[in-house]
């Protein structure tokens, strides 16, 4: 029933469904310049680091779970 309501209200002029997710997310990323920010610094910083022993893991998690948080609040609401 949830999946068939989402599909209502994501469906393209030739009723082949979308993911609204990915709509949301490009929609979401502008509120999370700062984790990006931090994200491209770092990866700035260990550019040329051929030990493989540093990494950006953490910062890119940070962009992506501001981004996440941001969507979950939006897409729930194509689900009601």
């Amino acid at each position: 029933v949830i999946l068939l309501h989402l599909l209502q209200y994501s469906t393209m002029a030739d009723d082949e469904p979308i993911d609204p997710k990915k709509e949301l997310e490009e929609r979401c990323k502008a509120p999370c310049t700062r984790p990006l920010r931090e994200y491209q610094a770092c990866a700035k910083r260990i550019q040329g680091d051929e030990s493989g022993n540093k990494h950006c893991t953490g910062q890119y998690f940070d962009y992506w779970r501001c981004v996440d948080k941001c969507v979950a609040t939006k897409l729930f609401s194509y689900l009601k």
